[in-house]
C-alpha cells in the first residue's frame, strides 16, 4: 500500500516518543500489505474496527493511541486522517476527519 503521508506519524511519534516504534511498525506492514477490503486487514490487526468513508481504526500501543486512515482499495492508498492520544479520538468525529 502507498501511505500518504508518513510525515504527521513522524510529527506524532517526535512528540509522544514512546509510540516511535509502534507507529513504525505499523507503518513498515501497513506498506507491504495489499489489503483489498476490511477483511484482509483484520486478518492482522483483530482490534481495527471500520466506520463510513472507508476509515480503519488502529490502536497504537495497547490502545494508548488512535490511529484512523482512509483507504482506497482500489488504488492501494492509505491517507493518514488522524494520530492521536485515545482522548484526543474521543473528541472528534472519526467519520468526518
Amino acid at each position: 500500500m502507498r501511505i500518504i503521508s508518513i510525515k504527521k506519524l513522524k510529527e506524532f511519534w517526535c512528540i509522544y516518543k514512546d509510540s516511535e516504534q509502534y507507529l513504525k511498525a505499523w507503518y513498515a506492514e501497513a506498506k507491504k500489505a495489499n489489503w483489498e477490503n476490511p477483511s484482509d486487514i483484520k486478518k492482522y490487526y483483530k482490534n481495527a474496527s471500520f466506520i463510513a468513508n472507508n476509515r480503519a481504526i488502529f490502536n497504537i500501543k495497547g490502545n494508548k493511541y488512535r490511529l484512523i486512515v482512509a483507504i482506497k482499495y482500489e488504488f492501494k492508498i492509505v491517507y493518514i486522517r488522524f494520530i492521536g492520544t485515545h482522548d484526543e479520538y474521543d473528541k472528534i468525529n472519526a467519520g468526518e476527519i
